[in-house]
């Protein structure tokens, strides 16, 4: 079974230059799962990505994973 929270993390912490500040908060409610990824300021645009391509996909990956659970995920980045 997938670790979404953990999923979300290693992708994360392969696009940041500080891995370690890194955290993922998970609040579940029966099926749908809300994730709050955490980064380093200097970090946001990364993550971002121009014009929010990178957050769009990093909540593609997710949804396709949860799919795989029969979950649905939203991915908020702070």
């Amino acid at each position: 079974m997938t670790d979404l929270k953990e999923t979300l993390v290693n992708i994360a912490k392969a696009i940041v230059e500080h891995p370690d500040d890194v955290c993922v908060i998970e609040e579940t409610d029966g099926n749908k799962v809300n994730l709050t990824l955490n980064v380093a300021e200097s970090d946001m645009g990364m993550v971002i990505g121009k014009g929010g391509k990178i957050a769009k996909a990093i909540r593609t990956v997710m949804r396709a994973a949860a799919n795989a659970t029969d979950k649905e995920v939203n991915v908020s980045i702070r």
